[in-house]
């Protein structure tokens, strides 16, 4: 079995994507393999776990009850879920995504002060992941962008320390903005003050090489070099390269260095491997053994090959 044929072994949330991106299907192929994730498999479990009133693990972002004694952050409430079933590919416009995301809409209610999910709350980078889900899912987050572009930090990026007085970006909370912000320009359209912040942002992490300090050219943190899935709100090298290639960048030689260590992570039977899993409660595992082949990971790495290649 190769590669591709490996993938198209797994979920139908990875095999549409397999199809788009890498094997060239026709466009109606495509349609009907994602049509099924809100049947089959990872999406449709997902979606049958939804509490009655909307939330997912009876919280915004912690559960109810609240996870005492367990390792890690709890993963299962309605804020990580939702990124999950978009990273599937869930259909925003099928009838179980619209009652899902309008049950969050009317009932769920941030920790932080009971702000509505929608309206986001203080956090950019939780911010940052309402507007990339709100976006997708057909919902009006143009609030918490206007937020959001106004809470640009002097060196170009965004840090949900922020609010405590912080005034140095953090590879996290951009990531997650920059996600958020791509997501509103494809649901919206343009605008300058978004592209504006948009580009501030990608400067941040191109100027660091995608994962290096600025002042010392040394890596900002280990984790940024090891490819963990789902990633949540974190950071690594190959959600950055992800999301550049989504955004139809052209290739900029301040990425070679993080392209280079994604090939070097490729393996002799040309898979990646599931470097390790962010600890914390979830529903049911994504991928893999950690230490064994990963197909989100070897789907991200291989269209953003593919973009890299391609583009240059």
């Amino acid at each position: 079995m190769n590669v591709v044929d490996w993938l198209l072994d797994g979920d139908p949330g990875i095999r549409w994507q397999v199809l788009r991106d890498l094997t060239g299907a026709p466009p109606e192929d495509v349609a009907a393999e994602r049509a099924r994730v809100e049947h089959e498999g990872w999406g449709a479990r997902l979606l049958a776990l939804q509490d009655a009133d909307g939330h997912y693990d009876g919280g915004a972002l912690f559960p109810v009850p609240p996870a005492e004694g367990e390792p890690g952050q709890p993963w299962t409430t309605t804020m990580h879920t939702l990124q999950t079933l978009q990273l599937l590919g869930l259909d925003p416009d099928c009838g179980p995504a619209r009652r899902a995301v309008s049950l969050v809409a009317a009932n769920v209610r941030w920790e932080h002060e009971g702000q509505r999910y929608f309206d986001g709350e203080v956090e950019p980078c939780i911010n940052g992941r309402t507007v990339e889900t709100g976006a997708y899912f057909g919902v009006d987050v143009a609030p918490i962008v206007a937020r959001l572009v106004a809470e640009v930090l002097p060196d170009g990026g965004w840090n949900c320390r922020a609010e405590s007085g912080s005034v140095r970006s953090s590879f996290d909370s951009t990531i997650c903005v920059l996600d958020g912000l791509l997501a509103f320009t494809r649901a919206n359209g343009p605008t300058r003050v978004v592209a504006e912040a948009r580009r501030s942002g990608e400067e941040y992490l191109l100027e660091r090489g995608l994962f290096r300090r600025k002042t010392t050219g040394e890596p900002a943190r280990p984790e940024y070099l090891d490819f963990a899935f789902p990633y949540y709100w974190r950071y690594d090298v190959l959600r950055a390269l992800d999301h550049f290639r989504e955004a139809g960048a052209a290739p900029d030689p301040r990425m070679t260095d993080a392209v280079d260590l994604v090939r070097s992570k490729r393996q002799t039977d040309g898979t990646w491997l599931l470097d390790g899993v962010h600890p914390g409660r979830v529903h049911f595992p994504l991928d893999g053994e950690v230490g064994g082949p990963s197909r989100w990971n070897t789907l991200r790495a291989l269209r953003v090959l593919r973009w890299w290649d391609g583009r240059r």
